[in-house]
């Protein structure tokens, strides 16, 4: 039970409307449990890779890491994860399928804080600067930043967006693990009772996706959404079908297991822009997309 209302809490905590809102409109916590699913969690909390951190940049610590199997190599991938444990990202790089730097940062909650944290427009260049100077004087091999790719989890999604915004020529992938959110036109009132999507939130994200669903294109989108529905802001699922609806491309519904015990209910793609729906709307189901970010990020890089 323990367990249960602390999930409760977090996911009360880290999921909030769009950041574009004046007024922060908490969700109304689902009241819904589920001992289905497996939720199986990533444990591990030592690394036989290089850690540090960039400490002067942003508003909280960047934690950096490069997996053992990458640390001889001058030619990476660069990922940029918002939101979610440490140990999470770094299990997701050492299972990555090629060489890559894997840094996170976490800053509290709510997108907002996400979105504001890059107004700076110098602050991601001087972020993959500073990564890449430190990993040079951590292995003494000057890296070659190959892809860029930005990862979010539920709020995370915030600076993904103001990411897009400055910077989409130099971001080659994007992962958003259940999170993408908007306000209600008027706020509030949701879509069952004559409510609209404030579908300005979504124009920069319909952007580059637009560009990932070319066949030649070297842009790769995926999101994956559980079935959570807040009642106070546009739910995963309820901006997935947006955007599907926008590109004109339509669900397969499929029924299989995904990874650590999360059960896949939908897909939808277009060349290297993916859709995944994924069963259950409770905070575990939630917090499951997080910790299968290392399935994830593999799926993405592979679209």
């Amino acid at each position: 039970m323990k367990i249960l209302c602390f999930a409760l809490v977090f996911l009360c905590s880290v999921i909030f409307p769009q950041e574009d809102s004046t007024k922060v409109a908490l969700q109304n916590p689902s009241p819904m449990v589920d001992y289905t699913r497996k939720h199986e969690r990533i444990t591990q909390t030592k690394f036989n890779g290089i850690d540090f951190v960039i400490d002067k940049l942003a508003n909280k610590p960047v934690e950096v890491y490069i997996p053992k199997k990458s640390c001889s190599q001058n030619k990476f991938d660069l990922l940029i994860h918002f939101h979610g444990s440490a140990n999470v990202v770094k299990y997701a790089a050492d299972k990555y399928d090629g060489n890559i730097i894997a840094a996170v940062l976490n800053l509290g909650s709510g997108s907002k804080r996400y979105y504001n944290q890059f107004e700076n427009s110098t602050l991601f260049n001087s972020l993959v600067d500073s990564i890449a100077a430190e990993a040079e004087a951590k292995t003494g091999i000057k890296p070659i930043i190959e892809k860029i790719i930005l990862s979010g989890f539920s709020a995370g999604y915030g600076a993904v967006k103001k990411l897009l915004e400055n910077y989409s020529d130099r971001i080659d992938a994007v992962l958003l693990l259940d999170g993408l959110h908007a306000s209600y036109i008027p706020e509030g009132k949701v879509l069952a009772i004559g409510g609209k999507i404030d579908s300005s939130a979504f124009n920069v994200f319909l952007k580059f996706i637009k560009e990932a669903s070319q066949r030649n294109s070297r842009k790769k989108f995926l999101f994956t959404h559980s079935e959570i529905f807040p009642g106070t802001f546009v739910s995963t699922t309820e901006a997935a079908d947006f955007i599907l609806s926008r590109l004109k491309i339509v669900r397969t519904p499929i029924l299989k297991w995904g990874p650590l015990g999360m059960q896949q209910l939908s897909y939808a793609q277009k060349n290297h822009f993916m859709i995944m729906g994924f069963a259950g709307n409770t905070a575990p189901d939630h917090i499951d997309h997080l910790n299968a970010l290392y399935f994830f990020l593999n799926k993405l890089m592979k679209l």
